[in-house]
């Protein structure tokens, strides 16, 4: 169990950890039921807007709808849209949890928009980071939802994904397993460099852990630090260099029966099966997808070989729809939420999909 204590910024000011409601991104949550009767799936979506564009938001492995929290209210400010944010298939506050979110992703979210709107939704922008990105593309591919018109990719890449697979149990081994409280578990995802946005880990990280009673016995492991272990290229960002040695830790704690604690809601260790079907093909699935689309990567060397050559003929990416963002991690936007949104904005206004605010006009 997590219990480091970092309360402080470089220049000794009070740094402040707590959770943030979900509240103050968006306009409402709701529990949006699918599937046959006898064994529904149930959905969590937070949603902001009422006109223009309905922007699909597909957060990453291991994170959930809130992730894209800030960005809402960035987007929000530069261009009238809708956002819809969902919790994927076992993440956040699914209900009828499991690890089995291959292929169902596909269906789960044409099903999701379907029971929102009907039959007839607004014009979608599908907009996905890491696993969603590849949910993203699959279903926009698939043409599961007739009205979308844009598609856009962030950090999913086939190729530096599918090398980077073999690193992530060593993330998940060297990653806290528990916290004793939720302000410990934003504060060490800020720390570690999951999230290198304070105000965006304070909001998201309520959606990725939950609080749990030890049972009678029970113990904890320590989860000593694994250093320069960086999984930038999947669905988390590691870096733990500015821990201090724990080497000779306790490996385990003791905790007294009815002890409250928080764990990781998801155990991505057990859908490792699952990960290669996640990215294969993806690249090349985004080059033939027949709509505007816009790539962002958090570092030029995501690109693979696919991609590399499709930029370098041009033929499929078109000048000024790519971008990269560094410096940040892959919970790109999160770390960047103001860029993000800048240049999801500019995709939309350069293909007359939204309109500009009033008051961003210039």
């Amino acid at each position: 169990m997590w219990e480091e204590n970092f309360d402080t910024d470089e220049v000794g000011h009070k740094l402040d950890y707590s959770p943030v409601s979900w509240r103050e991104y968006f306009d409402q949550m709701e529990d949006v039921s699918v599937g046959p009767s006898d064994s529904r799936d149930v959905f969590k979506v937070y949603k902001a807007g009422s006109e223009g564009p309905l922007l699909v938001l597909l957060h990453g492995g291991g994170h959930s709808a809130l992730s894209w929290a800030v960005f809402t209210t960035a987007i929000s400010s530069r261009v009238t849209c809708r956002v819809l944010a969902m919790d994927l298939r076992g993440h956040g506050e699914h209900l009828q949890h499991c690890c089995k979110l291959w292929p169902r992703p596909f269906s789960d979210v044409a099903n999701v928009i379907k029971a929102c709107y009907g039959e007839a939704p607004p014009p979608i922008v599908l907009v996905g980071h890491g696993v969603g990105g590849a949910i993203a593309v699959h279903t926009a591919s698939n043409a599961l939802l007739p009205t979308t018109v844009g598609l856009v990719a962030i950090d999913v890449v086939e190729g530096s994904a599918m090398e980077a697979l073999h690193s992530i149990q060593n993330f998940l081994k060297g990653r806290p397993k528990s916290f004793k409280s939720m302000d410990h578990a934003i504060e060490w995802s800020v720390k570690s460099g999951q999230i290198r946005n304070l105000e965006s880990a304070r909001v998201s990280v309520v959606g990725q852990i939950i609080r749990c009673e030890v049972e009678e016995t029970d113990t904890l492991e320590q989860a000593s630090p694994v250093t320069g272990v960086v999984v930038e290229r999947n669905e988390e960002f590691y870096d733990q260099s500015y821990v201090n040695d724990k080497e000779d830790a306790a490996s385990e704690v003791s905790l007294s029966h009815g002890q409250g604690v928080y764990k990781w809601r998801i155990d991505l260790s057990k859908s490792e099966k699952y990960w290669d079907g996640w990215f294969r093909g993806t690249s090349n699935l985004f080059l033939a997808c027949n709509l505007p689309k816009l790539l962002l990567l958090a570092g030029i060397d995501r690109l693979d070989r696919d991609l590399t050559i499709g930029q370098m003929q041009g033929e499929t990416l078109l000048p000024g729809t790519q971008f990269v963002l560094s410096p940040c991690g892959h919970a790109v936007q999160e770390d960047k939420p103001e860029k993000v949104a800048e240049a999801v904005s500019s995709f939309l206004l350069r293909h007359k999909f939204a309109e500009a605010r009033r008051e961003t006009r210039r």
